[in-house]
């Protein structure tokens, strides 16, 4: 069955691949994007798609689309790009969330929010569970991400139960792959990037905390087996790759599988960054059957390849247009 889908942030690194796939599929697509932290190249082999409409428009501002189902990806996701702007990070989350909810009710559309495992904080439960209601400090300098996400899950469920909207809440760990903004501050971009210009690669601290990398391939079909869960499965469901490794190590990775001379040197470490970070995915598998199949090797040598492909210097830190 052919459906009219809306994907906010679709021109971004996840939200460009999920429109590619729905395309192929068959559905007519309308990505919406304000074009902040992604690339119109990331969509333009779309353009001329007769079931792709692309719009410039920004979801702080309510817009009037007839749509089945909505994919709400917009919002800066790496802490680079979302603190250069937190109050505007908070309301694409939530006047965000607030205006796609609307259209699902008026539409009567089936809404999925891609939250963040960022809502757990520093966690003191690992592996992170859904039912864990996490650490995050609301003053910090993550809050805008981290409380934002948190706010959008609230006004979800809220208008489940007040207004019978069709909801999905998913949250996403670390995900990585081609077309990741090479400046925009996560450590596989990070590191790549450094790599391959011949750069220390940074790590903060001695290295030793740990993260759990998804590549964007299996956070794509998780997206779209969420969409297509059961009714009564609302989530909020973790998609990630529960392998866990130390930043350390995917340094170490990195530059073997890119033959780069480049040092690794140690810097203070953030304020409340995360010690560790590991997803339990019992619930995507039992509700979804999903898990990752991509190991973290090959995903690498399939993003690397794409980073030399790329002219890095095209891509921008963000600007004050913004």
């Amino acid at each position: 069955m052919i459906k009219r889908i809306l994907v906010t942030g679709g021109a971004g690194f996840l939200g460009s691949h999920l429109c590619e796939r729905l395309v192929d599929l068959g559905h007519d697509v309308v990505c919406l994007d304000n074009f902040f932290t992604s690339q119109k190249t990331n969509v333009a082999h779309l353009l001329g798609r007769p079931n792709f409409d692309l719009i410039r428009h920004d979801i702080t501002s309510p817009i009037w689309l007839e749509v089945d189902e909505i994919y709400n990806l917009a919002c800066p996701a790496a802490p680079g790009h979302y603190q250069f702007n937190p109050i505007k990070t908070m309301k694409t989350s939530v006047l965000g969330m607030i205006n796609m909810l609307g259209m699902a009710r008026r539409c009567k559309a089936k809404v999925l929010q891609a939250s963040t495992s960022e809502v757990y904080g520093d966690p003191e439960v690992h592996p992170q569970v859904e039912s864990y209601r996490g650490n995050v400090n609301p003053i910090g300098i993550r809050a805008c991400y981290d409380e934002g996400k948190r706010a959008a899950e609230t006004l979800m469920m809220d208008y489940h139960r007040s207004n019978g909207i069709n909801i999905r809440i998913v949250r996403i760990f670390n995900t990585y792959g081609p077309r990741m903004h090479p400046f925009d501050g996560r450590v596989v971009s990070n590191f790549i990037r450094q790599a391959l210009t011949g750069e220390d690669l940074t790590i903060f601290g001695n290295g030793d905390q740990t993260r759990s990398f998804c590549f964007r391939d299996d956070l794509v079909e998780g997206l779209i087996r969420m969409m297509h869960a059961s009714d009564s499965f609302t989530g909020p469901c973790n998609l990630g790759n529960p392998d866990e490794f130390t930043v350390r190590e995917l340094a170490e990775l990195v530059l073997e599988l890119t033959g780069s001379k480049s040092k690794i040197v140690s810097l203070p470490l953030p304020a409340d960054d995360p010690v560790r970070r590991r997803p339990d995915i019992t619930l995507a598998k039992t509700n979804l059957d999903w898990q990752p199949m991509v190991p973290l090797k090959e995903g690498l040598r399939r993003t690397i390849e794409w980073f030399r492909s790329v002219n890095i210097s095209h891509y921008r830190p963000p600007t004050p247009n913004f």
